[in-house]
């Protein structure tokens, strides 16, 4: 028994007014559930989500209050005009406008839910000092969006009654036309979500890509920029970047460095045994320096040759530079004190007489 048909019968009024009276309370138990829910969104949710630390459920709340509110007041009029007699003969329809409308509210609340979402994960990339790229959070917003929107009109053409097989067989032929065409484009942008989220190097960082090495600008859509060491821009398509090593010497926190010293054939070996000591005594007073070995490796062309390995503590490039220039003037200094001499690349030409 519906609610209108008790009102009729115990208070003995005609149809219309019994139906209308129904209408009336179920609107207005729909709306005083919605109000109700509102206010404890109000006082309470939005009052515990600022307590939080996270800004992200204080948007989250007041994004999803309006349209709740909204879902509840269709609920309320839906089920009040089913007490309604003269209106069943539209009961079809107003079931129809009802779902429809539900669905929109729910992908309104996605769509909105989902902007919340990557605002916050920006915001706070950036608090962490990670540069995110404005372009790249639209790009995705608008993907995110349409993507719910295209759910939601074949959700919204299914609850029509409309046959989904053609639409969906045309959607994949026209899908995979535009992909061809856009191959290039697409391959950017998808690399360019690859870079956001992989991140293998960020903006401000040194990378080297073949050739080429420089301080990464910027990262759009199609392309990266990079500020070489010679001054000029390199414009590079996030593809092409993607498709070869890249080495991020941002990462670098320890480096390894390798060179050799060559002295005189002549020099006496007394002399050379000393060398090992005193480039270990040069690098062992440099600061961020650390020792590794040094060796008499071979007799080579021009002399006597010596590797010698260390490590510094960072990977940023004029730091080492500076370091190894010191490492440089103690060695020269130490040899010049022990009277140990590097040769010049020489030849000796023999006449016959």
């Amino acid at each position: 028994m519906s609610l209108a048909e008790i009102i009729r019968q115990f208070f003995q009024l005609g149809p219309l007014v019994s139906e209308t009276i129904a209408f009336a309370i179920i609107l207005g138990i729909a709306l005083a559930v919605a109000w109700i829910g509102h206010s404890i969104f109000k006082r309470y949710l939005l009052r515990w989500a600022a307590r939080t630390h996270s800004n992200l459920d204080d948007a989250i709340l007041n994004n999803i209050r309006a349209p709740i509110f909204f879902l509840a007041l269709l609920f309320g009029i839906y089920y009040g005009i089913e007490n309604v007699s003269f209106l069943q003969d539209y009961s079809q329809t107003f079931a129809l406008i009802f779902t429809v409308s539900e669905i929109l509210v729910v992908c309104f609340i996605i769509t909105r839910i989902a902007n919340v979402l990557i605002s916050w994960y920006g915001e706070q990339s950036d608090k962490q000092g990670k540069n995110v790229s404005n372009h790249i959070l639209f790009i995705l917003k608008k993907v995110i969006q349409v993507l719910v929107f295209s759910v939601t009109l074949l959700a919204i053409l299914g609850v029509v009654g409309i046959d989904l097989s053609t639409i969906v067989v045309g959607l994949g032929v026209g899908g995979i036309a535009i992909a061809l065409a856009l191959q290039n484009i697409l391959s950017d942008l998808f690399s360019a979500f690859s870079i956001y989220f992989d991140r293998p190097f960020e903006i401000g960082d040194f990378i080297v890509i073949g050739n080429y090495s420089g301080t990464v600008k910027k990262v759009g859509i199609r392309s990266t920029r990079i500020k070489l060491l010679q001054g000029e821009e390199m414009v590079i398509s996030n593809k092409e970047l993607l498709s070869q090593p890249v080495r991020n010497f941002k990462k670098l926190k320890r480096r390894r460095i390798l060179f050799n010293l060559i002295v005189d054939n002549d020099t006496s070996i007394e002399k050379l045994k000393k060398i090992p000591d005193l480039i270990a005594k040069v690098i062992d007073k440099t600061e961020r320096a650390k020792l590794d070995r040094v060796h008499f490796r071979q007799f080579g062309t021009f002399g006597l040759d010596f590797e010698i390995v260390y490590f510094i503590n960072t990977g940023d490039y004029k730091t080492y530079m500076d370091i190894q220039q010191h490492v440089n003037y103690g060695i020269y200094m130490a040899f010049e004190k022990e009277g140990i001499s590097m040769p010049y690349p020489t030849q000796k030409v023999l006449l016959d007489k």
